[in-house]
């Protein structure tokens, strides 16, 4: 997979989002609640998911109070959801919204840090289930929607110990790994599609709760926030964007650590 940076000179136009549906996953906070802000701020017409309702409507309410396109709501439990979930969803979309031009995948799930040998069954059927087969199974089942699409563009976040794997990191190292080769597959399995691109996105270390949760001594202060990658992402979902397929838009500032 080839991986790239983001161009110096990309600035997303204020409105380089308006009259798009985005959906993001996991926006109830941390990335997936700043890619959300950020493609509302941009005119895009935000579908937020996540887990809990209630961080779903505090991100619903910035959304209004910043004047950006009301948002529509599913919460949904990718540990727990079925492919029928996942249709129900899509089909949601397309009858309340009438389109879909661009899929974030933010959800994640991080457990404790722990060797290989103290992984239970569960744990790794849940990290798998959200961190990678959920992504595969949204895609599935939004892909109509996203190929009706003039400019449709799908991002999937990976993390710094996918490409960089080490000990402790277990379950959750190899599910983000896993979505490397997820995209590359299917962005050859969609290049019949030439208004349909798939590519993965790497934030590197930012301050947010999941950072917090892996890294607990860590001064967040010190850290990016993650407003800093929402341009790497408006730079997949923008039109005027890059015309990539299958690659890794490298947003890190160093090593995994």
């Amino acid at each position: 997979m080839d991986a790239f940076r983001l161009p110096d000179t990309y600035s997303p136009a204020a409105g380089c989002l308006r009259d798009r549906v985005v959906m993001v996953t996991g926006a109830g906070q941390g990335l997936g609640r700043a890619v959300a802000l950020a493609c509302a701020r941009h005119g895009a017409h935000v579908v937020l998911h996540g887990r809990r309702q209630k961080k779903l409507d505090a991100v619903y309410d910035e959304i209004v109070a910043a004047g950006g396109p009301e948002p529509a709501l599913f919460a949904l439990d990718l540990a727990k959801a079925t492919d029928a979930d996942f249709q129900a969803t899509a089909a949601a979309i397309g009858t309340q919204l009438g389109r879909l031009d661009a899929l974030v995948h933010c959800a994640v799930h991080v457990d404790q840090l722990r060797p290989l040998d103290d992984e239970t069954l569960d744990r790794w059927l849940t990290m798998l289930r959200v961190n990678l087969i959920a992504a595969a199974a949204l895609n599935r089942a939004c892909r109509p929607l996203l190929q009706a699409s003039p400019s449709a563009s799908v991002v999937l976040t990976v993390e710094s110990h996918a490409l960089s794997p080490s000990m402790f990191w277990g379950g959750f190292a190899l599910s983000k790994q896993a979505l490397l080769s997820l995209v590359a597959v299917q962005a050859q399995e969609w290049r019949v599609f030439t208004n349909l691109r798939i590519n993965a996105l790497l934030p590197g270390p930012v301050a947010t709760p999941q950072r917090n949760r892996t890294h607990p001594a860590e001064d967040a202060s010190t850290l990016p926030g993650a407003d800093r990658v929402a341009a790497g992402y408006l730079y997949l979902l923008d039109p005027a964007g890059t015309p990539v397929s299958g690659g890794l838009l490298d947003m890190s500032t160093g090593p995994a650590a």
